[in-house]
């Protein structure tokens, strides 16, 4: 590949490498430094004393890989948050005790059933300087919703720091809010809130600036499907779409239409550049120019939120306002690989985000495959042509979020094409529309002129997307798939596309080699899964989940509640698709199990127990009232394990008794599932 002949694209890579590898492995700042400035100090000295020698070019290109790697992983130590002393969580002892905490709200999250969200800013904790970001969880009925962007608040709470998953294969939730430097949550009720003042800043200027745009929209009359639509469509705010419309997006393979990206951003510069061509071409009007298209395209990214996909996108495009402005050719290749660098010195955690890595993949396989793909048949009629780039575009985007979003998502939608063949002409219209009502909302509430139609067209994209995500039969859910796998994945499509570009003999059987090796891995992960055993004592919310999996048959045993509806239990079928097991069987839950020789007696709120029998592992569910101390005169166990079934007061008396009989104690509710193997 040519691009990886620029020195940049090497650079950029073992950049991206060392932030990815500082999220491997723990790392000691000093000697990190040390590495970091031992290596500049050799290329200094290699460029100055040393530029004729023979060996020179091949050792000063090791050298600079070697400080790009030790550069992105330095970065990445200078923004984590928990290497400065006064991070809160060094301020936290337990999450059962409450803590006063001085915070600025920074971001609107989306709602919970129970709570209201914002991630947060925090300032001090009990009296003392803190740093760091938390999300702060408001219980429900409250009127915290309207509070504004930069509100100074003096919060009464616990502090529970993030976790990792409560059951098998889940989506660790606490890993993606530490990559994003969060650290803890916060959950409050609205009388332990006390507002103490506003700070005031460029960010939460825009942020309630956008709050002002989406209550006079709100006013004007829309309906609220179509509303939050347009608000994810133009604003990037996604928090008040339905679940329903949601899924119907993500079903149809059109969930990057509510994702601010590069077709929004574009549309915004050539909307832009439109209205600043009566200014002449001068050396002062181009000049002009360049500057109200950086301001517009990053005062849109600010107004959006600062998404990665935006962020990307507005700084792609304002090289290529740059480049136009110097009058050169501006390599799209070389401003993507540049716009990689500079956001991801300016917040390294970015490179963890899934938005960020699907928009990146989608545009570069874009850039690369869609070339090859339009040079298969060149229509003469434009229309036909415009609808073959629509079709071409889309087939390598999907190409290069593929191996990605089956790993992130286990699904894939197969009717992507259509989808984007009827969607993208409406957003076009839904955009220019969408855009002067925007303007429009800044100042005051929408005319009925631009309400009605923009909201037909928006009414009509829902039910195109609906009908489109109807075809159950179009769409593959539960898709097995490992790390391995993915990364495979990425090599093999590369690797085919370099022999379809330029076919010879050698291309051809690295292609082969890679198809050979993602069939091996596949086979390989499925036979290790597939024969193996393992009991797992699942943490369900006031239910009770085992599963016993020989070789690729689960058992699952649970009450009748939940064994009725067990295709509806979310953990369970994560743990299905990780396992490559397609194959399970329903039991009522039993009160006496074997596992590999171990006994396992289960004590359910009937509290009927065995007394002949001993056991090795004690499972408790459903909270029973039984004396625990009596009952391991009969039970000796090696564990104790109470599920998330139990009222927690309960658990706390279990968990004493288990103390001072000196038994190991495992509640599902602080320390996840128990796995048996």
């Amino acid at each position: 590949m040519k691009i990886l002949q620029f020195p940049l694209a090497r650079i950029s890579l073992f950049f991206v490498l060392g932030i990815y590898f500082f999220g491997l492995i723990v790392c000691s700042p000093i000697i990190i430094f040390a590495c970091l400035t031992g290596s500049i100090l050799t290329l200094l000295v290699l460029h100055f004393y040393f530029y004729k020698a023979r060996y020179f070019k091949n050792l000063f290109g090791v050298v600079v890989l070697l400080t790009s790697f030790l550069s992105g992983i330095y970065t990445a130590i200078v923004h984590k948050e928990t290497y400065h002393k006064n991070h809160y969580v060094y301020q936290i002892k337990s999450d059962q005790e409450f803590h006063t905490v001085q915070l600025v709200l920074s971001e609107k999250l989306k709602n919970t059933k129970r709570n209201i969200r914002f991630i947060s800013k925090v300032l001090r904790v009990d009296g003392k300087e803190s740093t760091g970001n938390l999300i702060l969880n408001i219980r429900k009925p409250n009127t915290s919703e309207n509070r504004p962007i930069g509100s100074i608040l003096s919060v009464k709470c616990n502090l529970y720091k993030n976790r990792n998953p409560f059951n098998p294969n889940q989506f660790d939730y606490g890993k993606y809010l530490e990559n994003q430097e969060i650290y803890a949550q916060a959950y409050t009720n609205e009388t332990d809130i006390k507002a103490i003042g506003m700070e005031h800043n460029l960010w939460s200027s825009f942020s309630n600036f956008r709050s002002k745009i989406i209550n006079n929209l709100v006013h004007s009359g829309f309906n609220k499907e179509e509303l939050n639509v347009l608000i994810a469509l133009i604003l990037g705010q996604q928090q008040d779409i339905s679940p329903e419309t949601l899924k119907d997006y993500q079903y149809a393979g059109a969930v990057h239409v509510l994702s601010v990206s590069g077709l929004h951003v574009g549309f915004i510069l050539l909307f832009i550049t439109y209205l600043l061509k009566p200014i002449p071409n001068t050396k002062r009007g181009s000049l002009i120019k360049l500057i109200a298209i950086l301001l517009s395209l990053w005062s849109f990214a600010l107004l959006a939120g600062l998404l990665p996909t935006v962020v990307r996108s507005a700084t792609m495009f304002s090289f290529v306002a740059i480049g136009n402005h110097l009058k050169r050719t501006v390599n799209i290749f070389h401003s993507l690989l540049v716009s990689i660098l500079l956001i991801l010195l300016w917040k390294p955690s970015f490179l963890f985000d899934i938005g960020f890595q699907l928009s990146y993949l989608a545009l570069f396989f874009i850039l690369w495959l869609q070339p090859i793909f339009s040079s298969v048949w060149i229509p003469k009629n434009k229309i036909i042509k415009y609808f073959w780039d629509i079709i071409t575009v889309s087939f390598a985007a999907q190409i290069g979020a593929l191996p990605l979003s089956i790993f992130y998502f286990n699904q894939f939608p197969g009717l992507f094409f259509i989808t984007n063949l009827v969607v993208l002409p409406l957003l076009g219209i839904i955009m220019a529309i969408g855009l002067l009502v925007i303007i429009v909302a800044c100042f005051t509430s929408v005319p009925l002129i631009l309400v009605e139609p923009l909201e037909l067209s928006i009414y009509f994209l829902n039910s195109i997307i609906h009908y489109i995500a109807s075809f159950d039969q179009f769409i593959i859910i539960n898709i097995s798939f490992t790390r391995s796998m993915l990364w495979t994945s990425y090599v093999l499509i590369v690797a085919f596309f370099i022999w379809i570009k330029k076919p010879n003999f050698q291309r051809l059987i690295i292609s082969l080699i890679c198809i050979l090796c993602l069939q091996g891995i596949y086979i390989y992960s499925k036979y290790k899964t597939n024969n193996s055993e393992e009991l797992i004592v699942f943490n369900i919310r006031k239910n009770t989940l085992i599963t016993l999996k020989k070789d690729n048959q689960i058992t699952v045993f649970g009450n009748d509640s939940l064994l009725n509806n067990l295709e509806k239990e979310v953990s369970f079928h994560a743990y299905k698709v990780a396992s490559f097991s397609e194959r399970y069987s329903k039991k009522k839950l039993e009160n006496f199990m074997y596992f590999k020789n171990k006994k396992i007696a289960v004590i359910d709120n009937s509290s009927v127990y065995l007394k002949d029998k001993k056991a090795d592992i004690l499972i408790i569910t459903n909270s029973p009232k039984l004396n625990l101390e009596r009952l391991l005169k009969f039970y000796r166990p090696n564990v104790i394990i109470a599920d998330g079934s139990n009222y927690k007061n309960y658990v706390k008396l279990w968990e004493a008794t288990c103390e001072k009989e000196k038994i190991p104690f495992h509640n599902t509710n602080e320390k996840g599932f128990y796995k048996l193997d």
